[in-house]
Formats: C-alpha cells, structure tokens, sequence
C-alpha cells in the first residue's frame, strides 16, 4: 500500500517546479483535491490560483499584498498560458472530463495539463505526471473516505474520536461518560469493513450507540473480551488482540492511532499499518530487512557485480517492496 502525506504532496512538487514553463501565470485546479495541489504550486511560484469553473467564468481568487507587489494578479483575459492540476491521475476519467469543459468554453491560452502522481511517467491525458506513485495507495488527505476502507480494520480512539484522558480512562463512570459523549475527530463517508478497538467487551453497546449515532458504517465491530482494564494492561492484549483480528480477516490495511501499536500489528500480521501518530505506513520488520539487505548489498558491491546483474537485483527488492504493499 504506498502512501503520500501532504508533506510529500508539497516536497514532489516543490522538485518538479523546474518543468513548469515560465510563461505559465496561472494554476487551475481540479477540485477537490487538485485544488490543495494548485494551491502549493500557486504559493512556490507566487501566481494567482483559481478552480476550473473559476477559469470558464473568467474569475480568480483574491490574494494578498505580496503577489500585488510581485506584479502577479492578472484576470483570465490576460492570461499567457494556464497550468491546470489534479493531485493524481489514474483512468484518466477525470481529466478528460475537465479538458473537454474547458475546450468546449474556447480557453483564450495555451494550456498545460497535469498531475502530481500518476500510474507511468506519461498518461495521454496530460502533458506532465510529476511522479509515479502505483496501485494500490492512499494518500493522507483521502484515507479516511477511500474506498480502501471495505477492506480495512480501523481503530475508534485517536481514530474516529480522542483517546480517554487519565482521568476518564477509570474503567468506571467517567469512561461511560467519555464512551457516549466523545465527539467525532472524523466520519469517514464510506463503511468500513471492520471496526477493531481494545475497549472491552462489555462496552459493546455503548460503542454501538456512539457509532450509530454519528453515522459510522461498519461491517463488525470486534472488541476485546476480558473482564476489566487491569487484565488487559496485565495482558498486553492491545496489539496482540488487533494483530491477530487483522491476520485473519481478508483486510488490506490497519489504520492505528498508536504508533507502538502500529509496529507491533505490522509484524504480528504481516501486513501494513498507517500510524495516524507519526502520519507513517508501518511495514513488517521482516520484508524491510529484507529489501533493505539487498540494496545495501548491491550497494557495497556495485564494482564487483555486472550491471545487468545489478539491475536485476535492484528489481527484486522493488518486487518484494511491492509484494509487501499488496499483502
């Protein structure tokens, strides 16, 4: 599963901004999440921004004194050539219908197509891909309403809402009290296929009633069956209990709010796990040694190995690194 977080969004373009030509004085972007592309472009290269129907009635946004004194702000009319982005391209649906919105408004400016992450170095539907970035992935600003979550086991606290404080994390009144008035941190659009917490059993309906009230979708809710906290922090049944629950259920991703955690159900399960605290794919130990064992080997060996040989190697460890994304 590769993964992109708005960091790496902003780093991507920020090397490909050499391949923007000079002459572009305008970025469209494609909403909704061209538009967070658009906007780091527009902000590097201090131009004014815009969305496609923007771009068709002839509007741009308003921006602050320093693209005034830059001699920036222009209108559409005055434009010499406009860059329209997405932040990924995959079937190409997408860009194909925003080119012909566009050219059916007759643009009066050569225009610049692209994406930041695409499927291949070119796609025929835009000029430009900044990088490649394959199946499958997710990316930080879509995780949580991608379609990857029918097959994914996501955690509730820290996750879906705020990890208990101390003070409510007594196993007692205050928990109760937490359990039905947590507010959501987010409500994922699509239904996940399976809800994985360490909160005891016991609390079943209340978990219930708290995701049912927000509108959470699931497929199972799978909760820990031990009789108080003090058995499961003398356990350690936290991660061992997810690992597992993630090992046999036919789940592609775990998405954990505890990094600790995170590395513990990745090895455990064999399979990899986004740790909403460090914003970080965590991928089992034993693949990544591996991987690692070859690059550094055709590393400190590059003299002595022949170059087809070389390339060879090379493509191996990338095969395992994607093998283990798919897992």
């Amino acid at each position: 599963m590769h993964y992109r977080t708005v960091h790496d969004l902003s780093r991507t373009i920020v090397a490909n901004l050499h391949r923007i030509p000079l002459d572009v004085d305008l970025v469209v972007g494609i909403p909704r999440s061209g538009l967070l592309a658009a906007t780091l472009v527009a902000l590097h290269r201090n131009l004014p921004l815009t969305d496609v129907e923007g771009f068709l009635e002839g509007r741009v946004l308003s921006s602050g004194r320093r693209m005034r004194y830059a001699g920036a702000g222009r209108d559409v009319a005055t434009v010499r050539r406009a860059l329209v982005l997405d932040d990924s391209i995959m079937t190409g649906a997408e860009m194909t219908r925003t080119r012909q919105r566009i050219e059916a408004g007759a643009p009066r400016c050569p225009l610049l197509y692209a994406a930041v992450y695409g499927l291949s170095p070119q796609h025929a539907e835009v000029d430009c891909v900044f990088e490649v970035c394959r199946l499958p992935r997710v990316f930080e600003w879509n995780v949580l309403n991608h379609g990857v979550l029918r097959r994914a086991c996501v955690d509730i606290d820290g996750v879906l809402c705020r990890d208990p404080t101390r003070t409510e994390n007594d196993d007692g009144h205050r928990y109760r009290r937490f359990l039905e008035t947590a507010a959501p941190l987010l409500v994922p659009q699509r239904a996940i296929g399976w809800v994985v917490t360490s909160r005891l059993e016991k609390y079943r309906s209340m978990t219930e009633a708290w995701l049912r009230r927000h509108g959470i979708r699931y497929g199972q809710l799978l909760m820990l069956d031990l009789p108080i906290k003090a058995a499961r922090i003398a356990a350690g049944a936290d991660a061992p209990f997810k690992a597992a629950a993630y090992r046999q259920s036919s789940a592609v991703l775990f998405i954990e709010s505890s990094h600790r955690q995170a590395c513990e159900i990745a090895n455990c399960a064999g399979k990899p796990v986004l740790s909403i605290e460090r914003n970080t794919m965590v991928w089992p130990a034993d693949v990544c040694l591996a991987r690692a064992a070859i690059v550094n080997g055709v590393r400190r060996c590059h003299r002595l190995i022949p170059e087809g040989v070389r390339r060879l190697l090379l493509r191996i460890a990338t095969y395992t690194h994607d093998r283990r994304n798919t897992l």
